[in-house]
């Protein structure tokens, strides 16, 4: 029931991320490689692109802010450049 109106999926090696139409994002697949976006569920909102790879996503939203989750090893956490990640 959680995909309906998808506009894009992206995957990564282990795990997908759709975007539907109220630019929310569903993920699913392995917990580590971005299929759990629990930590960053509701900063998840007005995404217009998502970006993903081995191991992890990042998604921007409409004002230009990036959100990232999934393994770090493979960019799932952004924390050391996240102020430059705006616009």
């Amino acid at each position: 029931d959680q995909l309906r109106n998808v506009q894009k999926v992206q995957c990564t090696s282990g795990a997908f991320a759709a975007i539907q139409a109220d630019g929310s994002v569903v993920t699913w697949g392995h917990p580590d490689l971005g299929g759990d976006s629990s930590a960053v569920q509701d900063q998840l909102r007005n995404v217009q692109q998502v970006q993903g790879t081995s191991g992890a996503f990042a998604a921007i939203q409409a004002d230009g802010f990036v959100i990232t989750w999934g393994h770090p090893d493979a960019g799932g956490v952004s924390s050391a450049v996240h102020d430059p990640l705006r616009n």
